[in-house]
C-alpha cells in the first residue's frame, strides 16, 4: 500500500491521529453537550458549533503565516498539539449541571473551544504542508494524490474510535449514578426546569424517568430526578473530553519520535531554488495565476463543507430526534453515527485508490479538479437520499411538543448509515484530493499559507452551518436536506465551468 510513497507519510499520519480523535469527539458530542449543559435550542447551539468549526479552519491561516514566516513548521505543529490539549482540559473539568451561572460557564466553555481551535490552526495546515513537501521530489510527484488519500485514511483510524469512547465514558458515568441512557431526556429536563414542557411532554418525562432510574431513588420526585440526571449525563461528556487530552499527548510522543522522518523547513530562497531545479520555474504572472486558481477552488468548496459538516449538527439532531437507536439486538447511541464516516474512510480509501490507479494505468484517470466536481455530485445524491427518507416526518416543533417521537414513528438507522456512506465517497473525491491540489499548485514560498487558505475556505463553509439548524427547526425536515442538494449542485456546476482553466494551471 505504501510502495513508492515517502517514508515520512505514515509518521505524519500517525502523529495526526490524536487530533482526529479530538475532532471526532467534538463532532459526536459538541452540540449534544451544549444543549444538555446549557439548555440551548438547536439554533443557538448551532451558532456556537458553526463558529467553533469555522475558527478551527480559519485559524489555520494564522498558523500558516506563522510557519511560513519562521520557517519552523515542526515547532509550530508541536506547539499546536500542546495548545489543543490545554483547550480540552478547560472543558474536561466537570462543573455543576444545571448550571448555576449560565453566562459565566458558557463563556468558560467558549474560551476552551477557542483554545482548541487556535491549537488546531497551528497544527493542521502545517502538517499538511509538510506532507505536500514530501511530494515535491520528482520521484514521488506522480504519487501525490494517492499519498494524500493514504494520509487521509490513516488519520481517520483515531476518528473511528472517538465517538464510541465518548459514548462509553458517558454511559459508565450514568450507570455509576444508577441511570440508563436516553437521548431525549436532557432536552425534556431543561424544558421542565424552564416551565415550557407541555402536558403531553410532562407525561412522557414521567414515563421515561421511571424507565431510566434503575435505583428507584427518585420515584415521585421529578425535581430531584431532573437535576441528578442532567448532572450525571453532562459529567460523562466532560470526562469524554478528558480522553482527548490523552490522545493529544500520544500524538506529541509519536511526532517527537518520528520528527526526523519529516522534511526540514527550507528558507524561501531555498524553496524557490529547489522548485527551479525541479523544473518548476514561476514568474510573477504564473504565481498570480496559481493563486487565482486556488482561490477559485476555495470559493467552490465552501458550499461542500457547508453541506458535509452537517454530520455533526443537523444530522446529529436527526439521529437523536427521528432515528430508531437500535440495530437488531445492539442498542445504539446518537454518538455512534459519527463513527461511520471515519470507518468508511478507512474501508473505502484503498478501493478508491485502486480504481484511480487502474484508470491511471489506462491513461483515463480524471484530473484532480474533475474528481472534485464528481465528489460534489455524489454529495448531492447523499442528501437527496436523506430528503426522500425524511418525507412525511413531523416537523421539529411537533416533536418538541410531544416530548419525543414514539419509536413506531422513527426511521431505520440504515437511512443515516447509507447517507454517511455516500457522503464519505464524496469526501474522498474532495478533501484529500483538494489538499493534494493545493500542495501541487501552490507556489513553493506560499505552501503553508495556501494550505491555510484551503482550511480557511472550509472555515467559511462551517460558519454557515447554523443555517442548517435554522432550517431544521423551522421547515419540514425533507426540505432541510433539499437545501444541501442545491448547494452541492451549484458547487459542481461552478467547478465544471472552470475545469479547463484549472486543469491548465495545475499542469
Amino acid at each position: 500500500m505504501f510502495k513508492g510513497q515517502p517514508k515520512g507519510l505514515l509518521a505524519a499520519a500517525l502523529a495526526n491521529m490524536g487530533e482526529r480523535f479530538g475532532f471526532y469527539t467534538m463532532m459526536a458530542i459538541l452540540v449534544l453537550f451544549l444543549q444538555a449543559k446549557f439548555g440551548l435550542d438547536g439554533t443557538n447551539a448551532g451558532i456556537i458549533y458553526s463558529v467553533f468549526y469555522a475558527l478551527i479552519y480559519i485559524l489555520a491561516l494564522v498558523g500558516g503565516l506563522i510557519a511560513d514566516k519562521t520557517r519552523n513548521y515542526k515547532g509550530t505543529i508541536l506547539a499546536g498539539l500542546f495548545v489543543m490539549a490545554l483547550g480540552y482540559l478547560m472543558i474536561a473539568i466537570p462543573t455543576p449541571t444545571p448550571v448555576p451561572n449560565k453566562t459565566l460557564f458558557l463563556i468558560i466553555s467558549c474560551v476552551g473551544l477557542f483554545t482548541i481551535a487556535f491549537g488546531n490552526g497551528l497544527f493542521k495546515g502545517n502538517l499538511q504542508a509538510l506532507v505536500g513537501q514530501m511530494y515535491d521530489k520528482p520521484e514521488y510527484s506522480k504519487m501525490r494524490d494517492s499519498g494524500f488519500q493514504l494520509f487521509y485514511m490513516f488519520i481517520n483510524v483515531g476518528a473511528m474510535f472517538a465517538p464510541f469512547v465518548a459514548k462509553y465514558v458517558r454511559a459508565i458515568w450514568l450507570s455509576k449514578n444508577g441511570f440508563e441512557y436516553n437521548a431525549s431526556l436532557p432536552s425534556m429536563c431543561h424544558q421542565y426546569l424552564d416551565g415550557t414542557l407541555t402536558a403531553e411532554g410532562s407525561a412522557r418525562l414521567t414515563e421515561l424517568a421511571t424507565q431510566v432510574d434503575k435505583t428507584g431513588a427518585f420515584a415521585g420526585n421529578l425535581d430531584g430526578f431532573v437535576n441528578s440526571y442532567l448532572d450525571s449525563f453532562v459529567t460523562g461528556f466532560h470526562y469524554a473530553f478528558g480522553v482527548a487530552i490523552l490522545t493529544m499527548l500520544i500524538s506529541v510522543g509519536i511526532f517527537l519520535i518520528n520528527k526526523s522522518k519529516l522534511p526540514d523547513a527550507k528558507s524561501k530562497k531555498q524553496a524557490a531554488a529547489d522548485a527551479a531545479a525541479n523544473g518548476i520555474q514561476m514568474d510573477a504572472k504564473e504565481v498570480k495565476q496559481r493563486i487565482y486558481a486556488l482561490f477559485a477552488v476555495f470559493a467552490v468548496v465552501i458550499f461542500f463543507w457547508f453541506s458535509f459538516h452537517q454530520n455533526g449538527l443537523t444530522l446529529t439532531f436527526f439521529a437523536r430526534d427521528y432515528t430508531l437507536l437500535s440495530l437488531g439486538s445492539y442498542k445504539m447511541a446518537v454518538e455512534d453515527f459519527q463513527s461511520f464516516n471515519p470507518l468508511f474512510v478507512v474501508f473505502l480509501t484503498p478501493i478508491v485508490i485502486a480504481v484511480f490507479g487502474w484508470l491511471r494505468a489506462k491513461g483515463i484517470e480524471p484530473s484532480t479538479p474533475k474528481k472534485i466536481a464528481i465528489g460534489m455530485l455524489i454529495a448531492a445524491i447523499g442528501f437527496a437520499v436523506m430528503a426522500l427518507g425524511s418525507f412525511g416526518l413531523p416537523d421539529s416543533a411537533s416533536v418538541t411538543a410531544m416530548g419525543s417521537l414514539p419509536d413506531a414513528m422513527k426511521v431505520t438507522p440504515f437511512l443515516l448509515i447509507g447517507t454517511y456512506f455516500i457522503l464519505t465517497v464524496a469526501e474522498l473525491f474532495i478533501s484529500p484530493l483538494g489538499i493534494s491540489f493545493v500542495s501541487k499548485v501552490a507556489p513553493p514560498q506560499y505552501q503553508g499559507l495556501m494550505q491555510g487558505g484551503w482550511l480557511g475556505a472550509t472555515a467559511l463553509g462551517n460558519q454557515l452551518l447554523f443555517i442548517g439548524a435554522i432550517f431544521y427547526e423551522n421547515v419540514p425536515i425533507w426540505l432541510t436536506w433539499g437545501l444541501f442538494v442545491v448547494a452541492c449542485i451549484i458547487s459542481m456546476g461552478t467547478m465544471l465551468f472552470m475545469l479547463k482553466w484549472l486543469e491548465r494551471v495545475s499542469k
